[in-house]
């Protein structure tokens, strides 16, 4: 092998392994509810005033003030004159406003200190007003404009910013007799925050001296980390891309306050575009973006505020709605997302990561001043938990809103049984209305599955036609030598990236290229990874893939299965009346299934302990054997009627493959808590169903009625071969997932009952959405117990429901 292959395979393997993301998922948060009332006091007119003697800067959403006394009480006043919030500066004499409570009141802040939960909204757009009335005369500040997140500043903001450069081996560090710290420098954003950036130049050995298509990772991990290059951008280096890492506010050297993928955030991911898409080694004047997960996530958003300089966007292993990871199904997940929020509120703090202080010990003034305003952080994971009820300003992070403002050609992959940032991605992929470039590779498996090489085949592509502008093309050898590097990464040998699809064009012959590749199907769904043949079992290889012009396809029909006397599944509703019951289980929401090497998820199989449900605390019902195949494709529901001992309940289903052979392969979950049972019409149909999880929409069971709730089921795409049976289990939720776990409430009654009807007329029913007979050719064979990616198995233990009263 040639030095110069040596070279791209080195940084390659470093990004596989990179690809674990042992913390990299998604990043919930909401903003608390939103209200013009409350009681707000007026100012009193009638003080003496001077002009302020602290500085008040506003942002996106944000209002900042520094220079004021110590412990000094700062009031915000509306253009209306009335009193919204106070704020006790810290001992710098500094305070962040972001989120105004309905009624007025004081807090204190510093050290994390800050709301908990507050019934307010964030602080919008418009003019303010800020007064020490514990000054004498009162001091009062001009008055000043917050922003919103589409006011852009001017061009000259970007225009005159310059950044700091080193040419990187595709090895993993700089030429010989250079630092990484060389490409270490700071981007302004519109409010004056500078964020810590990274840049790496491809090896000019390899590449040239460009300019260089560029792509950005922007995270609230470490992208900007001089030292340690994020996943994405090592891989892309390696392929010939200038990298630039970004940390966002409030985290790394940038300054600013942390807050999870508020619009402030958004802001600047487009300031962070039009700054580096200016820089003189960028090709073409455009960037694009890569990353798995938070920087996968953060693409959406910067996205969706429409950054002229932006190519293109390759979001990895994203979510969905950031309430909706918090509060799934309307339960507190206690598990990966609250780990999650505890591990950034640590990281922002005043250096919470390693390598700021090492930059901080080096002497970066810029760094150090920065961290001086992390006193203002809130606790994001007590606000988050206390926001029980889906907020109107978690409108401003849900990407199933926020993604329809997209222009920008896009290639997406996601994991259905994604054990971090859950399978809630693909409910917003019908979203994506305003570009007709996107691409959306979908499979079951795990989270760093975007970086297997069946999908980072496509990244490629993808990145070289719409950044590179160029007709994609990996040098064979390079692809035959990366063998050895995804096999240590996946641990699986026969992995490489997959043969180049335009060989036989031309470097001129860049159109037909790209018509080559608008040509492939919307969507790609990649069937039984881990099954693939020639791999171990486990290995992230599909056994077969279908295309589809949509997701979910539109030729679905709804699939419906009737609950039936004695744990059976029939297709026929009840036609005589029947009832199961099943107790509280209070011990399932701690239990997950992933035990030793529990982030280990890119390996081919994860050691897992799928507990059975204990006798009387589920449900269980089965189909007969098919007797054809059917393919699932999208999300469904449990039409359940139900009542409960207690004022509610919480309810999980769990969908499972019974093979002929006696394993039960697990497909797909669901969650609901029953008082949200609130369907919202305009996100659900006769198959997939979605609820509001509002306030003023919250109901509690009726006592001892039965009442229709419907337990939505997350989308997924599996085969069902003709002989399997089809399992749906009713139980409280918790168990069956490795990393997700619950805080179930008992609402007074730890012994509850919940009880489902079959009745004429209270049919319980799962339905689900299946492809017509015959459209997709299923490969003969069931998997071996372990392989499918992301689906765990067992041998099938049989249950019997406890019958209750109709």
């Amino acid at each position: 092998m040639s030095a110069r292959h040596r070279i791209v395979i080195g940084a390659l393997a470093l990004g596989l392994l990179a690809g674990a993301c042992t913390s990299s998922t998604s990043a919930p948060s909401a903003s608390p509810p939103g209200s013009s009332g409350g009681n707000r006091p007026a100012v009193d007119t009638g003080v003496a005033t001077t002009a302020a003697g602290f500085t008040a800067t506003p942002g996106v959403e944000q209002l900042t003030v520094t220079g004021a006394r110590p412990k000094a009480p700062l009031t915000l006043v509306g253009a209306d004159g009335r009193k919204m919030l106070t704020l006790v500066a810290d001992d710098k004499g500094q305070a962040v406003f972001s989120y105004v409570p309905t009624d007025y009141a004081t807090y204190e802040t510093g050290s994390g200190k800050g709301f908990g939960s507050i019934d307010g909204q964030t602080l919008k757009q418009g003019t303010y007003t800020l007064r020490d009335e514990s000054a004498s005369p009162v001091q009062v500040s001009e008055p000043v404009r917050v922003l919103g997140r589409d006011d852009h500043p001017p061009t000259s903001r970007y225009e005159g910013q310059t950044l700091p450069t080193v040419p990187w081996q595709a090895t993993g560090g700089p030429l010989p007799g250079r630092q990484a710290e060389e490409g270490f420098g700071y981007i302004t954003t519109r409010d004056g925050v500078q964020l810590s950036a990274m840049v790496r130049l491809p090896d000019p050995r390899l590449y040239g001296d460009g300019p260089y298509p560029t792509v950005i990772e922007y995270s609230g991990y470490s992208p900007s980390d001089p030292r340690s290059p994020q996943p994405g951008s090592m891989i892309a280096t390696a392929f010939g891309f200038a990298t630039v890492g970004v940390n966002m506010r409030g985290t790394g050297c940038s300054g600013g306050v942390f807050d999870t993928f508020n619009p402030a955030q958004q802001a600047d991911g487009y300031d962070v575009v039009e700054t580096v898409a200016r820089q003189p080694w960028v090709k073409g004047g455009k960037v694009g973006m890569v990353g798995l997960s938070y920087s996968g996530i953060s693409q959406l958003y910067v996205a969706s505020t429409r950054p002229p300089s932006l190519a293109a966007i390759t979001p990895l292993s994203v979510i969905e709605d950031a309430w909706k990871m918090v509060y799934p199904g309307g339960i507190y997940n206690a598990g990966f997302t609250k780990q999650w929020l505890e591990e950034r509120n640590r990281q922002a703090q005043s250096g919470g990561q390693s390598w700021t202080q090492r930059q901080i010990d080096g002497g970066d003034q810029t760094c150090t001043r920065n961290q001086d305003i992390r006193s203002q952080n809130i606790d994001f994971q007590e606000l988050t938990k206390g926001l029980e009820f889906r907020p109107p300003d978690a409108d401003a992070r849900d990407l199933s809103i926020l993604v329809k403002d997209i222009t920008v050609p896009v290639f997406l992959t996601g994991a259905w049984q994604d054990e971090q940032t859950g399978p809630r991605f693909a409910t917003m992929l019908q979203s994506f209305t305003s570009t007709d470039q996107a691409k959306f590779v979908l499979f079951n498996g795990h989270h760093p599955d975007g970086y297997a090489p069946v999908n980072l085949s496509r990244w490629l592509e993808f990145l070289q036609l719409y950044v590179g502008k160029q007709v994609p093309k990996v040098d064979d050898l390079v692809r035959q030598a990366s063998a050895a590097q995804f096999s240590d990464a996946f641990g699986a040998p026969g992995l490489a990236l997959e043969p180049d699809r335009f060989a036989d064009l031309g470097p001129d012959q860049y159109d037909q290229a790209l018509a080559r590749w608008q040509a492939d199907p919307k969507v790609t769904v990649r069937f039984e990874s881990g099954n693939g043949a020639g791999s171990v079992p486990g290995a992230p290889v599909p056994r077969f893939e279908v295309g589809f012009d949509s997701w979910p396809p539109k030729d679905v029909q709804p699939w419906t299965w009737y609950f039936g006397p004695d744990g059976t599944l029939t297709t026929e509703p009840p036609s005589t009346a029947g009832a199961d019951r099943f107790q509280f289980d209070p011990e399932a929401g701690p239990i997950g299934y992933a035990k030793s090497g529990a982030y280990d998820f890119q390996k081919p199989t994860v050691t897992v302990d799928w507990t059975q449900t204990p006798a009387g605390k589920g449900l269980s019902y089965l189909t007969p054997p098919l007797t054809q195949d059917a393919v699932i494709a999208g999300a469904g529901h449990v039409d359940l009627w139900m009542k409960s001992d207690a004022p509610d309940a919480v309810v999980e289903v769990v969908l499972s493959e019974i093979t002929p052979d006696g394993t039960e392969f697990r497909i797909q979950n669901g969650l609901l808590r029953a008082g949200d049972r609130k369907v919202d019409p305009a996100r659900s149909d006769a198959i997939a169903v979605q609820e509001t999880f509002r306030k003023e929409d919250y109901e509690p069971l009726p006592p001892g009625a039965f009442t229709r709730v419907q337990v939505p089921i997350f989308p997924v795409a599996h085969p069902l071969r003709a002989g399997s049976r089809l399992r749906v289990q009713v139980n409280t939720p918790g168990r069956d997932l490795p990393l997700w776990f619950f805080e179930n409430p008992d609402f007074g009654n730890p012994d509850a009952w919940q009880t489902g009807a079959r009745t004429p007329d209270q049919a319980s029913a799962v339905v689900l959405p299946v492809l017509p007979a015959g459209q997709v050719a299923v490969p003969a064979g069931t998997a071996p117990c372990p392989s499918l990616r992301g689906q765990v198995c067992r041998p099938y233990v049989a249950t019997t429901n406890e019958p209750a009263t109709p």
